[in-house]
């Protein structure tokens, strides 16, 4: 299943990007390891991880969860290339295993707290999850399909916000203020 998903990416990013991605692994203990792969290309800079969708996700309580069927998702962060991103791409294989290690669900609206920058020196320290460009891999019944989700960088102010009113009235914030997020020095929604 990770060449189907492997293949997804590298079609629509290779394509779109001109570009072979560079590859980063990233290994947590009892984990197998989250890949994430770095496309750079013209003015964007896109990073997806391999590895969350081997798995279907489960809630933590679950003591009989179906190893077949169920939600999958691998994240994707889309950005403009115009500043350095250290650390990023370990922020990104700690989503992408935080189902495996604590039963979380990634899903659309989901809010990610990382409690630390998304990258080093970041303001942003969360995550917006909603579906991405990629769209959706199909697998082979009865397996769910692979859905591709963009984490959009969000400041502890704007995830307070959509706590409070949802990631809707954030996103509305945003259309509102004319606010760029793919800019990784962008200021936050002013809510």
């Amino acid at each position: 299943m990770s060449d189907a998903v492997t293949d997804r990416i590298s079609e629509f990013l290779g394509e779109r990007m001109s570009t072979q991605p560079q590859r980063a692994s990233v290994t947590f203990l009892g984990v197998e390891p989250i890949e994430v792969l770095r496309f750079a290309g013209g003015d964007d800079v896109v990073y997806v991880t391999l590895g969350c969708a081997r798995h279907p996700m489960s809630e933590p309580s679950d003591l009989h969860a179906d190893p077949v069927t169920g939600p999958r998702a691998e994240v994707v962060v889309r950005l403009h290339a115009s500043t350095p991103l250290p650390g990023l791409h370990k922020r990104m294989a700690t989503v992408a295993a935080a189902p495996a290690v604590e039963g979380l669900i990634l899903a659309p609206d989901a809010l990610v707290d990382l409690s630390e920058p998304v990258w080093d020196g970041a303001a942003p320290t969360a995550l917006l999850l909603e579906p991405d460009d990629l769209g959706d891999l199909v697998l082979p019944e009865p397996m769910d399909p692979v859905r591709f989700l963009r984490a959009v960088p969000i400041t502890a102010n704007e995830a307070a916000w959509v706590r409070l009113k949802g990631a809707d009235a954030l996103r509305e914030a945003w259309r509102e203020a004319g606010i760029d997020v793919m800019s990784p020095e962008r200021a936050a929604a002013k809510l």
